[in-house]
């Protein structure tokens, strides 16, 4: 099954992390905690993010780790469940070395048993789509 949509990001807050032991590297690497929701034909909700990455905002060069943990619905279907997504940008607009998967054993309700993956594409006018390809 598919599910689809898209997500605005509501809130972006940095954590005053310091990775340990200090390493000095060509990027600095940070955490942030995200709110989104999701909304679309087949999918709705909201999640909690956390975001790691090593990422220069100017050269738009770098890669993320995310944990999202969402609550909503797919295809009519309500609950809750993690997934975790990865990717590089050298600064172009496409992604690299994407990963994104649904956690294991993560599902409640409706959604208890969800197994997938998926992927995101964020458009020139800045539009985040989602998608989640899943098995209930």
């Amino acid at each position: 099954m598919r599910s689809s949509g898209t997500f605005k990001v509501v809130t972006f807050t940095q954590v005053p992390l310091v990775p340990e032991p200090a390493v000095d590297t060509g990027l600095p690497v940070g955490v942030a905690t995200m709110e989104k929701h999701y909304e679309g034909d087949t999918l709705r909700g909201r999640s909690a993010t956390l975001f790691t990455a090593a990422f220069d905002q100017d050269a738009g060069v770098g890669s993320y780790v995310a944990m999202e943990s969402f609550e909503g619905a797919l295809a009519g279907r309500e609950g809750a469940f993690n997934f975790v997504h990865s990717a590089a940008t050298d600064g172009g607009p496409a992604r690299g070395a994407e990963h994104f998967a649904i956690v294991p054993g993560s599902g409640t309700a409706a959604l208890k048993g969800i197994t997938g993956a998926g992927g995101l594409r964020v458009d020139e006018d800045g539009t985040h789509h989602i998608w989640f390809d899943y098995d209930l």
